[in-house]
């Protein structure tokens, strides 16, 4: 019976959070499907451009979110209220100091970041309005992440689902009449996408109307050891946001010297793909976050491993559906995004989608597992993992293996970086339930 209800609770954090992830990476594929209509292969390649950033901003938000969330749930589960509202408002506060630093960097630097990110003058000045308008809409997308974050781990992942959905679907919507009826171009797309997490705030206001929230803000100091358990429990999920922003810079820039605007349009279409697959392994990781940090906090690390099973078991099944989908229809999911039928491009990406997705399952292990390991504070294994898929592996393995086998190389990234991490993920993984088992022995 017991068994069961763990099951049951699993399920239900799990399926909520996917859903809600599955939404939010909507933010910039129904841009991508927009765009692609209204703009052709320049906005294509402008919104692929301008995604790194976008990144960096979710990615910073999510960092606070997540670290916040974590110590709010272990926290919570200890009964230590005053702690609970230090760190809530202390989370509101920082997160108001990075809004203000991306917004002066998009009213100054917007051109400036463009030209950085490798926009030549055909796409330069779409680029650079994408950029603009996505650095002044920081403050939502960061506080959305921080308040999705906390509203989940307080016993509300129904709100918290409904709020990322209801963002992500007015969205789609809103894309579709400021680019078309409305004529607006590429600021119809990122105004859309920038009203989306308003959105979403405005749904998870009942929490507090109602009062069902356990966290308050409360004027307080700043705490400089709060700003330090939010980044160092929050880093992996940053690195993981702000590493796909990289890795695209980098693949952007080594495309454009081996296919030109039509490869990184190509690469467009597999960038966006993977943003959808990522958020479904992320939603799985999330979903399990506050199971894993109240076990955790309790002392039940047998429950907490238990969780990481379910996740792992339900990765896998999802992952083989994934990639079956996407080699027996990556033709018909290119087409969707090529309105010119621009036949370079068509091939480029469908052999892309074959090869790159290889490696489904390990992305999945890699981003839950380093997951699981902030969820119980151990942050110094999700740093590796986080920086072994998103940086030390990934971007040499980018360079050598384009140069032995040009566009083919590129696909194959992915997949050698993905796998490697795994191997070591694995390692570290049996090592620490080793540690765990010997000291419960003696």
């Amino acid at each position: 019976m017991e068994k069961r209800s763990y099951l049951k609770e699993f399920t239900n954090y799990t399926f909520l959070s996917v859903l809600g992830t599955l939404g939010v990476s909507c933010y910039i594929l129904a841009d991508t499907f927009f765009i692609s209509k209204g703009l052709g292969a320049n906005g294509l390649t402008a919104l692929n451009l301008a995604i790194p950033v976008y990144n960096f901003i979710y990615g910073t938000g999510l960092m606070l979110g997540m670290g916040a969330a974590t110590r709010f749930s272990v926290c919570k589960s200890q009964g230590r209220q005053d702690e609970i509202n230090r760190l809530y408002s202390n989370t509101i506060f920082i997160s108001l100091i990075f809004s203000v630093i991306y917004m002066l960097l998009g009213v100054f630097f917007s051109k400036d970041i463009a030209s950085l990110l490798g926009a030549d003058t055909s796409v330069l000045e779409l680029t650079n309005t994408y950029l603009y308008w996505l650095m002044l809409f920081a403050p939502a997308f960061i506080l959305n992440n921080v308040f999705l974050c906390f509203v989940r781990n307080d016993g509300s992942p129904h709100l918290a689902m409904a709020a990322m959905l209801i963002g992500s679907f007015s969205n789609i919507i809103l894309d579709y009449v400021f680019i078309f009826p409305m004529n607006m171009g590429i600021f119809g797309a990122i105004f859309a996408t920038g009203l989306s997490p308003i959105i979403s705030i405005l749904i998870m206001l009942p929490h507090w109307i109602k009062k069902k929230n356990t966290f308050h803000f409360i004027w307080t100091r700043l705490k400089f050891y709060i700003f330090k358990q939010d980044v160092a429990l929050g880093f992996p999920s940053l690195v993981s946001q702000v590493s796909g922003g990289i890795v695209m810079i980098v693949f952007n820039m080594i495309i454009l010297g081996l296919a030109g605007n039509t490869g990184v349009a190509a690469y467009g279409v597999v960038a966006n793909i993977s943003l959808v697959i990522i958020a479904i392994y992320t939603g799985i990781g999330q979903g399990i976050q506050p199971l894993v940090s109240t076990f955790y906090g309790k002392g039940e690390k047998y429950m907490a491993r238990k969780m990481l099973n379910y996740a792992m078991i339900t990765m896998l099944i999802l992952s083989f559906v994934i990639y079956t989908c996407i080699y027996l229809f990556a033709d018909p999911i290119t087409s969707v995004f090529n309105s010119e039928n621009n036949m370079a491009l068509q091939e480029i990406a469908v052999t892309g989608l074959k090869i790159y997705f290889i490696a489904s399952p390990f992305i999945g292990y890699n981003i839950i597992l380093s997951t699981f390991f902030t969820s119980v504070e151990r942050a110094i294994p999700a740093y590796v993992l986080s920086l072994l898929r998103g940086f030390i592996l990934i971007i040499p393995f980018a360079f050598l293996l384009s140069a032995l086998w040009s566009m083919t190389g590129v696909w194959m990234t992915y997949p050698v970086a993905e796998f490697l991490t795994t191997v070591i993920g694995v390692i570290l993984y049996e090592r620490i339930k080793r540690k765990e088992i010997v000291h419960l022995e003696n």
